[in-house]
């Protein structure tokens, strides 16, 4: 009960805040909430991140009964697929770094969803070759891949578990059968973005009889959810793949009334996990790791750090707008790269070892100017790239990030994700559906009918900018942190990766700073954290600025000798607990 009412306040509280919005919500579909305070958190020996109160409180009481890391963060995602349900769950795909302390051994772990065995390169164009609407293509069971979380955690839990699969699901359950708190941020997505009530059941759920979302602070009970967790966790995450659960996947994608699907039961049989090598490069006197692709979050993310400080090793500490402007500079350089060469490694020759070179990044800062904006960005070629052409894709950012150290001095960071906010919007079992097809090339080609390396194949897992991330020095990890937000992960994360390994900011800070975001030709700067004066120093350099509100949901924590700090990101309702 206390738990509860101190939710309920931090609910208040957010509602009080000012909402705002990005100016094109079909390109950042979570709207703002609010921007509260997030101070340092100390703990001594285990600490969990997450983006929401009840998760945190979930994995802080696997971590007190001596689970491992991998233990908290199963429980932290089934809470999060209740209580934050708009961002990610056992229905959509994660990315995952893993430091087993015991073996000094990282992993990375790939739960990115397949594309159906029966779809084809133009599962998004109409039959005269036009590209789909957004909408029409996102809503619906057309754009629901195969779900991969649970056989990551259940894969993962193997190797590290220490607390009983079956325990891990307790949380959850108990709080699908008691209800949870509607928040601000789940009552305002419900409420702002479009077409979240397109079929009965999500409607039913979330919605009252007049059609309004229900409100802030209503105790919201879903336990068809608990239903389904208890056959997960008396009968392992193959229950979820084979049996009852795929039955009622599969029907629910193929009897959408807004766009079927062709997802099907050997689908959903053959899907696997991947353990694949974390992609690493140095950055000062840290080694700084991220997930490979399929994600392009490592490599560009370390692209960027790479750049900037081959920058600073020519002209020196960068500061102000100097800094920013190498930041912008950096961000399109690194996007050019990933726009053109990252894919599913195992349909495409991705040169992942070559986009994050040494001498190849210091190459490509070497064309960064001091003074002005290059006028045009191109991809470049690094070491062992094929000869691939550019590709886009909307990659939105409903997703969630959390971060885990427990006792034993093992390390988690996953970001995790349904794609756009409430995903397909196919409510089954208690749970949503992914819409991450969509995260595919719409176009197969391009107008000289040269094939795009992250075109929709069957089997194919489409390209993510989810960056989990962890850093180390002398071998030991000293820092996990990652976000939601699209494709503006990378810059979100690259930025506070800076301010604290280059600039020795606190977590706290680093994360609550403004966020530049440099994807293409436009850059945006967060609304009312920058100077009138930078603005105009940017814009001086060539820089198009716009402002906006910007959603990342940033958790870290700094591994020290003294103990662990950690933060949530001030823009969401996230909240770090320790031990």
């Amino acid at each position: 009960m206390f738990f509860a009412k101190r939710l309920l306040r931090f609910s208040f509280l957010l509602l009080a805040s000012t909402y705002g919005y990005a100016s094109d919500p079909t390109i950042v579909p979570e709207a703002a909430s609010g921007f509260s305070e997030s101070p340092t958190v100390r703990a001594k020996s285990a600490m969990a991140v997450t983006a929401n109160p009840y998760a945190s409180r979930a994995a802080q009481k696997i971590l007190a009964q001596g689970g491992s890391a991998i233990d908290a963060g199963i429980a932290a995602q089934l809470v999060l697929g209740l209580v934050e349900p708009q961002s990610s769950g056992i229905g959509g795909g994660a990315f995952m770094l893993y430091w087993n302390a015991d073996g000094k051994q990282l992993s990375s772990w790939d739960g990115r969803e397949t594309a159906p065995r029966a779809v084809d390169e133009n599962h998004f164009l109409h039959a005269d070759g036009s590209t789909m609407g957004f909408f029409e293509a996102v809503i619906g069971g057309h754009s629901v891949g195969v779900p991969g979380v649970i056989a990551m955690l259940d894969s993962a839990h193997r190797q590290f578990g220490q607390l009983p699969w079956e325990s891990l699901f307790a949380p959850a359950i108990e709080l699908a059968e008691s209800g949870f708190i509607i928040s601000p941020r789940l009552h305002t997505l419900l409420k702002k973005m479009p077409k979240v009530a397109v079929n009965p059941a999500i409607s039913r759920y979330f919605f009252n009889a007049d059609g309004q979302p229900k409100a802030i602070g209503e105790l919201l009970r879903n336990p068809t959810y608990a239903t389904t967790l208890r056959t997960l966790a008396e009968n392992g995450g193959n229950a979820f793949y084979q049996g009852k659960i795929a039955k009622n996947i599969v029907a629910a994608v193929a009897n959408d009334p807004n766009k079927a699907g062709t997802l099907s039961l050997r689908d959903l049989a053959r899907y696997h996990a991947i353990q694949r090598p974390a992609v690493c490069a140095p950055f000062r006197e840290y080694q700084v790791c991220g997930a490979p692709p399929p994600s392009s979050g490592g490599t560009t993310v370390l692209a960027i750090l790479g750049m900037i400080e081959a920058v600073e090793q020519e002209r020196g500490a960068l500061r102000g707008v100097d800094f920013i402007h190498t930041f912008i500079e950096a961000s399109r350089l690194a996007f050019a790269d990933r726009n053109r060469y990252v894919a599913d490694p195992d349909f495409v020759t991705v040169p992942t070892n070559g986009l994050v070179n040494r001498d190849y990044l210091t190459t490509r800062a070497a064309s960064i100017k001091a003074d002005r904006r290059l006028a045009t960005v191109e991809a470049g070629k690094p070491p062992g790239a094929p000869d691939l052409i550019d590709s886009n894709s909307p990659e939105l950012p409903s997703t969630s990030h959390f971060s885990i150290v427990d006792a034993k001095g093992n390390v988690l960071s996953m970001t995790t994700s349904i794609e756009t906010a409430f995903g397909s919007r196919v409510f089954v079992d208690g749970f949503l559906l992914n819409n991450q097809l969509s995260d595919f090339s719409f176009n197969p080609a391009d107008k000289d009918g040269s094939k795009i390396a992250n075109r929709i194949q069957a089997g194919k897992r489409p390209r993510s900018s989810m960056s989990p991330m962890m850093v180390f020095k002398n071998g030991s990890p000293v820092l996990a942190i990652g976000s939601p937000g699209g494709a503006r992960i990378i810059d979100y994360v690259a930025g506070s990766l800076y301010r604290v390994l280059a600039e020795g900011e606190a977590i706290s800070a680093a994360i609550a700073s403004g966020h530049v975001i440099a994807m293409s030709d436009a850059v945006e700067l967060e609304t009312g954290r920058f100077s009138r004066n930078d603005i105009v120093e940017l814009e001086k350099r060539g820089h198009p600025i716009k402002e906006g509100d910007q959603t990342s949901g940033l958790h870290g924590i700094l591994i020290k000798e003294s103990g662990l700090e950690g933060a949530a990101d001030p823009r969401r309702e996230g909240q770090a607990l320790g031990l």
